[in-house]
């Protein structure tokens, strides 16, 4: 080393390409294990010998037995299917992969692997993205949201789009919600909208590719890290969990980012406690920023899932707090699902934290943090 400086600039460089390695392997070999389940509940679909014991309960079965595997269940396991029959091409990369791989090479069958079920349009060569650049290039976070696309062409525009930008997962989706592909298809000239975005687009980095929800699942590690936004956030969210709890008059400590699984989306509530004497689930929303009108319809969501999904027969109607926390000011609002009796809003109310000692303590906890040099 000529000088301390080279040696910082290498230490540095060494460790940020071995990373951007190690994220790779992890999300390839995620992406291989989900295709090649997809593969085989397919294939046994088409040629198992008790398959019809099975039947369309298959999938079912499957999730019931494997419910001991972190990330495998129902939903996933459809997901995975899915995956196969969009993707079959990609039999041709991960063959190659299992040939030089001792441990996946048992995974083979004795024909090797071949393409079963219905060939899907994906299949033609002109539309193709290289199986190659799809495995190493996009997570199967990635992959999955471009599930959601029923259109060849304007998948494989997201592909393109995605690998040469290195878009994030959040950026795809809010890409594919802005609706890129139909302006640019109504630009006159698409480039030059394709070079507008780029530009304002950030690539994600390694450590940022790495934390998604499959990818933790993968690796059996908590996804608690996966949502919690900031050490402000999480700070706040330690001190208001004791502080509720500490309330009384009820509350039972229920979840802390609680997962819900609405159509085809993961969610999570930042604390769902349970009031055993109101007989209610109360949830709560932390934001970090400035309220947006969108913020109650989140919650209200949330609210009509447990309702539908969660609730007893003999559970009243969850209630919901938004919190929307500011270095300046703290605003708290309640929400509640069913609740047209006045006289039961009011029976509520005086089993909740009132909404003042709420906002001071919002605020007080915000000025302790900020002291403490600890960021949004």
């Amino acid at each position: 080393m000529k000088n301390f400086e080279h040696l910082l600039s290498t230490i540095e460089n060494v460790h940020q390409n071995l990373q951007g390695v190690a994220v790779n392997a992890v999300n390839q070999a995620l992406t291989m294990r989900n295709w090649l389940i997809g593969y085989y509940i397919v294939e046994f679909e088409q040629s198992g010998e008790d398959r019809a014991k099975y039947g369309t309960g298959l999938i079912e079965n499957v999730a019931n037995k494997l419910s001991h595997i972190k990330g495998i269940d129902k939903r996933s396991l459809f997901r995975f299917r899915e995956f196969y029959l969009f993707y079959p091409q990609l039999r041709e990369i991960l063959s190659d992969h299992i040939s030089g791989n001792k441990i996946l090479e048992t995974l083979r069958t004795k024909d090797s692997l071949r393409i079963v079920g219905t060939v899907s349009p994906q299949l033609e060569k002109e539309l193709q993205v290289p199986p190659d650049k799809l495995i190493s290039k996009l997570s199967y976070s990635h992959l999955e949201l471009l599930l959601n696309i029923d259109d060849p062409l304007k998948r494989t525009f997201y592909e393109v789009e995605c690998i040469k930008g290195t878009w994030s997962v959040r950026e795809l989706k809010r890409q594919i919600n802005s609706l890129y592909f139909e302006r640019s298809g109504l630009s006159s000239h698409p480039e030059k909208l394709a070079n507008m975005i780029r530009q304002k687009i950030v690539p994600q980095a390694p450590k940022d590719v790495i934390k998604n929800v499959y990818a933790f699942e993968f690796l059996d590690i908590s996804t608690r890290s996966v949502v919690e936004e900031s050490d402000l956030e999480t700070a706040l969210l330690d001190h208001l969990q004791q502080f509720i709890i500490e309330l009384g008059n009820g509350f039972c400590l229920e979840a802390r980012q609680k997962r819900i699984l609405i159509g085809e989306s993961y969610y999570f509530i930042d604390l769902v406690f349970y009031h055993r004497i109101l007989k209610s689930h109360i949830l709560l929303e932390l934001k970090i920023g400035a309220f947006e009108h969108g913020d109650i319809g989140q919650l209200n969501t949330y609210l009509n899932y447990y309702k539908d999904e969660v609730c007893e027969d003999n559970d009243n109607p969850p209630v919901g707090i938004l919190l929307v926390a500011e270095k300046d000011h703290a605003l708290v609002k309640y929400a509640t699902a069913g609740m047209d009796e006045n006289l039961f809003i009011q029976k509520y109310m005086v089993r909740l934290p009132d909404m003042d000692h709420l906002k001071k303590h919002i605020e007080e906890e915000l000025r302790n943090l900020i002291t403490d040099n600890k960021t949004f």
